[in-house]
């Protein structure tokens, strides 16, 4: 058995997305930018995408803006925001200390050119409170940035109250919506956000495609220059192929949204009540505030790589936090905000379901991981010093 575990990195490419997708890569081949029928016939394809991105996030369509992908937009979203609030002498700009490092690294770039930045902390249970926005405000505060969802803890943030906070004091709020795009109800309007960025790989639709949202008003900053594409705010030939796809798998997404967060919440419950029967292992963030699919612990006494080597080689897909940061022996960025120890974020284990996955694979993952725990354990000198009280349980 092969149980794929690792959708917060990636997902599947759907059936409806594969179908959307086909014809542009073979009979409508124009470029949406020509005049000719070849060429307009795309552009309503193109069009008619847009307008179903709008439709399900309660946008308007000249308000969405096609990208390579959720850093793209997080990056445009951010120094957008960042130019607006310079040209009015505002130069702060409030995040917090769990954001994907398409926001963070970002943000340290800004901070470069004369920012500075307030990353909020993460109380124990992984969600930020509107009441902490409010409180790091200043005058010269431009941009709240807050992610809708966590992408390793998977804690779902407050979002429209954070939003209803930045509205009243006239700042800027961005979202990462990269993870609960497809997961979650998103509306634009009714959550007071300005900018939303989201990625089609995450919710069964290709790789390379990506929006972000920008509310009619704030001016979107290029980052590429060239053609008059994207209303002159994204140049470069649109991927028509890729956008259908994305378009026609966030569809899907949304209208089976309920009975699929039912499904997967019912699986994950599963998944936390075994993992965590495992001794001194904990679950990292809200256990009811978090992604229907998402499931993180910490499991004390083991390393996380090694732990994945095995769970691989027993056909299990997982990992270990972020896909982005997979080559880094630092512990996870986001398990340290969220207060665990260097040496207990070393052993993390995050498990992220999608619509395909089955009740016997999460069988499979309970069989399993204990058994690969207890084995690692028994080799680990880590483990016989704590069981012997040579040093104090973390967990």
């Amino acid at each position: 058995m092969i149980v794929y575990a690792d959708n917060a990195a990636t997902t599947a490419v759907s059936e409806a997305a594969l179908a959307a997708m086909l014809p542009c890569l073979g009979e409508i081949y124009g470029n949406p930018s020509s005049l000719h029928t070849p060429g307009q016939r795309a552009a309503e394809l193109l069009e008619e995408a847009r307008g179903g991105f709008a439709r399900h996030l309660g946008a308007r369509p000249r308000e969405i803006y096609f990208t390579s992908g959720g850093s793209e937009s997080d990056n445009q979203a951010l120094r957008s925001a960042a130019a607006l609030g310079a040209r009015k002498g505002k130069r702060h700009i409030v995040s917090t200390a769990f954001e994907h490092h398409a926001v963070l690294h970002t943000l340290e770039a800004l901070e470069k050119e004369g920012f500075s930045v307030t990353l909020l902390d993460i109380p124990p249970d992984g969600v930020v409170t509107a009441e902490q926005v409010r409180a790091a405000l200043r005058p010269e505060t431009c941009l709240v940035s807050v992610m809708f969802a966590n992408n390793e803890i998977g804690t779902i943030q407050p979002i429209a109250d954070i939003g209803a906070v930045c509205r009243e004091a006239g700042v800027l709020f961005h979202t990462d919506a990269v993870q609960a795009a497809g997961h979650l109800p998103i509306d634009v309007e009714a959550m007071h956000i300005d900018l939303l960025s989201l990625s089609a790989h995450k919710f069964h639709g290709p790789k390379g495609a990506g929006m972000l949202y920008a509310r009619q008003g704030v001016a979107l900053q290029p980052l590429i220059y060239g053609g008059a594409q994207e209303r002159g705010r994204r140049a470069g030939t649109e991927n028509l192929a890729a956008i259908r796809g994305a378009a026609a798998a966030f569809q899907e997404a949304c209208r089976s949204m309920a009975e699929e967060a039912a499904a997967l919440t019912a699986l994950r419950d599963r998944l936390i009540a075994g993992l965590t029967a495992i001794p001194h292992t904990v679950l990292n963030g809200d256990p009811r505030r978090r992604l229907p699919g998402n499931v993180n612990v910490c499991i004390e006494g083991i390393e996380g790589e090694s732990l994945l080597l095995m769970l691989d080689d027993a056909g299990i897909a997982a990992s270990s936090g972020s896909a982005c940061t997979s080559g880094s022996l630092d512990p996870s960025h986001v398990l340290l905000a969220l207060g665990r120890p260097h040496e207990v974020a070393h052993g993390s284990l995050r498990l992220s379901l999608s619509r395909y996955n089955r009740p016997e694979e999460v069988d499979h993952i309970l069989e399993t991981v204990p058994r690969v725990v207890s084995y690692l354990r028994s080799i680990s000198p880590v483990w016989d010093e704590l069981e012997r009280g040579a040093r104090p349980h973390l967990i």
